[in-house]
């Protein structure tokens, strides 16, 4: 995905940048926004919500949340690549209320529980 305005993302900072881009996603699937690897590997620079989703329902412009974690302004050019795209198939699921859980070697252990 390609910006469509030049803006700066200040150190330490974020915001939204304008792709131009508009599309209607079919019902039943989504739009992932995810960072760019080589561009968060040199420039300390990625989507900060990622993977960002764009809702079928969504009929407004695809922006982009850039998050910069470098030293130094980080210049967006128009037409630079900023982040990348995935269609995705949704699924939804239907929750019930339960009196309780099966066991797990796990059980309720947090961050960290399960090895290494």
């Amino acid at each position: 995905m390609r910006a469509a305005e030049e803006t700066i993302i200040p150190a330490h900072g974020w915001g939204a940048v304008a792709t131009g881009l508009f599309c209607e996603v079919p019902e039943g699937w989504e739009i992932q926004v995810r960072s760019r690897s080589g561009l968060a590997l040199r420039e300390g620079v990625f989507v900060l919500n990622s993977p960002g989703t764009v809702d079928s329902d969504y009929r407004g412009e695809v922006k982009v949340i850039l998050a910069n974690l470098s030293e130094r302004d980080f210049v967006v050019k128009r037409g630079d690549r900023i982040a990348q795209l995935v269609l995705a198939k949704v699924e939804r699921a239907l929750f019930s209320p339960a009196d309780g859980l099966s066991a797990s070697r796990r059980g309720s252990g947090g961050f960290g529980h399960t090895g290494r």
